[in-house]
């Protein structure tokens, strides 16, 4: 099977929000002895905006921003936003053990012209919901616009629809990255808080989601293939199901790699066989083997053969 791709050209930018449309969760090119390449990083950033996506999300747990020294971390959102070229189409990770340090980064993310940030619950513990609320409020006295991400699996803190509607009323939030699985949440979510806008946070779920009226992609796969993922996210979200569902079949088996344990090196070696950098990771995560990286392989070269790319 084959699809034409028709990428929107570099610079075009029909977003209402900084936050809207496809925001490449970046990965983050590391040299052989696990130094941080930022000119590969400038060059991937533009290279997906020239290629249909709208923007990038550096610092999260794709672009291994838990490895990062302080230094790197914030180097990464200026190499970003200077790639990019206009703010507005970055959303840095912001996420970190304290509130005081997540304020911290929002704030180097806004001194850097950034245009949304990207937060997780407090995971150093499972919070409560006043410890949550606390949390949101405090980053969001920096100003930034700010998309809470809601990562139950790997947080322990799960933001229900109920208390994301408790957030945005604080005026803590203006959307959701909802890596929860449950696509049944979308439509409580839209019941509780109609002006909260809702993202897709997980690359296997974009269909469903995509028609229960999210407005944007927090995506991954797009790393290797932008303009397949872009035109599926359009075709999706337009309601065009002749056009989404059977490209959302054909890359449904790399797709749910965004949502297994190994999906930072499944991805980059997707990257690395469609000729994108996706080279090493740094510990603790090693080379994918076996029936793991065979499986990505397999399903990688088999999108490339049908012209996914």
């Amino acid at each position: 099977m084959t699809h034409a791709h028709t990428p929107a050209p570099a610079g075009t930018d029909t977003r209402t929000r900084p936050w809207h449309g496809i925001m490449v969760a970046t990965t983050l090119p590391l040299r052989e002895d696990l130094s941080v390449d930022h000119d590969a990083y400038a060059e991937h950033v533009a290279w997906l905006i020239a290629n249909g996506c709208d923007g990038v999300v550096p610092n999260g747990s794709l672009g291994e921003y838990q490895t990062l020294t302080d230094e790197e971390r914030a180097r990464v959102v200026r190499t970003a936003v200077e790639a990019a070229g206009d703010g507005s189409r970055v959303m840095p990770g912001v996420a970190a053990y304290g509130s005081a340090e997540s304020r911290r980064w929002a704030e180097q993310a806004a001194e850097a012209g950034a245009g949304s940030v990207l937060l997780l619950p407090p995971n150093a513990f499972r919070a409560d919901a006043d410890a949550v609320r606390a949390h949101y409020a405090e980053v969001a006295r920096v100003g930034v616009p700010v998309v809470a991400y809601n990562n139950p699996i790997d947080t322990k803190v799960d933001l229900v629809p109920s208390l994301l509607a408790r957030l945005h009323a604080d005026g803590s939030i203006v959307a959701v990255k909802e890596f929860s699985g449950d696509v049944r949440r979308a439509y409580e979510i839209a019941e509780l808080a109609p002006g909260l806008d809702l993202l897709i946070g997980a690359d296997d779920v974009l269909l469903e989601l995509a028609l229960a009226g999210a407005v944007g992609w927090i995506a991954g796969y797009p790393n290797a293939l932008p303009q397949a993922c872009a035109t599926l996210y359009r075709a999706a979200v337009a309601g065009d199901l002749d056009t989404a569902l059977p490209l959302y079949k054909s890359l449904h088996s790399l797709l749910r790699w965004d949502s297994k344990t190994e999906f930072v090196q499944a991805i980059k070696l997707s990257m690395d066989l469609a000729g994108r950098p996706g080279g090493p990771t740094r510990p603790p995560r090693f080379p994918l083997t076996g029936e793991i990286e065979a499986g990505v392989r397999a399903a990688t070269e088999k999108a490339l053969a049908e012209g996914l790319n």
